[in-house]
């Protein structure tokens, strides 16, 4: 056995027992394990941005096995999961992907992990995790009710307000988890880019936030999805319907991301401190019906170069 075969096997056994102990305290510590599992995609990382997919998948096959044995069998789906995520992460490093691409194909394939489990819990456990939610939100919602009508107060209204509310929960549920979902993996690439980093893993950066800008084709599925939605008038609780104010949400919440990152573009050229960054960062947030024009406008007229123009 060579020296470099050797070094792959001692390393892959390492970084697999350091993964099956991370699987297990998440499994018997739960809440431990909401930290944990932030790193669970670390020791993939490692292993698949140095050696081979087949290696990789070698490692997959072998967490796997050592996180059922240390922890249960029912640590296989979340074993699964992870551990062919890092190794996504890592072969798109080794790859020299840029940090964008590896947050949405990472992003993506946790989505479809979810959606995975979820459907299989419906079948095989007959859960349904989005119902036993918004049934959890009703119960504490009606709790909250009974105890002020007991007070002598008048909630008629707020229960319309809630029954809207929770009717458009529903309906926006796909955009929330896409959304919650990017923004998770985004704290995993956050956390574990850096940490391998330090094991000399040649780590791609994002660009500053304030260069963010997403292709102009973005605003004209935007517009086409807009008069689709006015020209059809789709009926409530169609299919379409439901597809429509989903693409709607989707377009909408870029609009504003790109509202977001032109503030920090306008505060980048005049020369903004961190703290009214961050002021401008959360009125943007609050008002962003208001940023998302300003994401529109950015977008369509090409703003950013104009005053890039004048500023020369």
């Amino acid at each position: 056995m060579n020296d470099s075969l050797a070094r792959r096997i001692t390393e892959g056994a390492v970084l697999t027992a350091i993964f099956a102990l991370l699987v297990s305290v998440t499994v018997y510590l739960p809440p431990l394990g909401l930290i944990i599992h932030l790193v669970l995609v670390f020791p993939y990382i490692i292993y698949s941005s140095k050696y081979s997919l087949k290696s990789s998948l070698l490692m997959v096959a072998a967490g796997i096995g050592a996180s059922a044995i240390v922890s249960s069998v029912a640590a296989i789906p979340f074993a699964f999961a992870f551990s062919t995520a890092g190794v996504l992460m890592g072969w798109m490093i080794k790859e020299n992907k840029s940090k964008l691409l590896i947050l949405v194909s990472s992003t993506l394939i946790f989505v479809f992990y979810i959606l995975l489990f979820y459907v299989g819990s419906i079948l095989f456990l007959g859960i349904n995790l989005i119902d036993d939610l918004l049934y959890a939100l009703n119960e504490s919602f009606q709790g909250f009710i009974s105890q002020s009508e007991a007070a002598g107060v008048d909630v008629s209204d707020l229960s319309e307000q809630w029954t809207s509310y929770i009717g458009t929960l529903e309906l926006l549920m796909p955009t929330w988890l896409v959304a919650t979902v990017a923004v998770w993996t985004w704290l995993i690439l956050l956390i574990n880019f850096p940490l391998a980093k330090r094991f000399s893993v040649k780590v791609p950066r994002f660009n500053p936030f304030h260069e963010l800008s997403f292709p102009k084709s973005v605003i004209w599925y935007y517009l086409i999805v807009l008069i689709i939605a006015l020209i059809s008038m789709p009926d409530e609780g169609t299919t379409f319907a439901f597809a429509l104010l989903n693409l709607q949400a989707g377009l909408e919440l870029i609009m504003v991301v790109q509202g977001l990152s032109f503030i920090h573009f306008w505060g980048h050229l005049k020369g903004w401190g961190r703290g009214r960054l961050i002021l401008f960062t959360v009125i943007g947030i609050m008002l962003n019906p208001f940023t998302r024009i300003v994401g529109i406008i950015d977008l369509g007229f090409d703003l950013r170069e104009r005053l890039r123009s004048n500023g020369k």
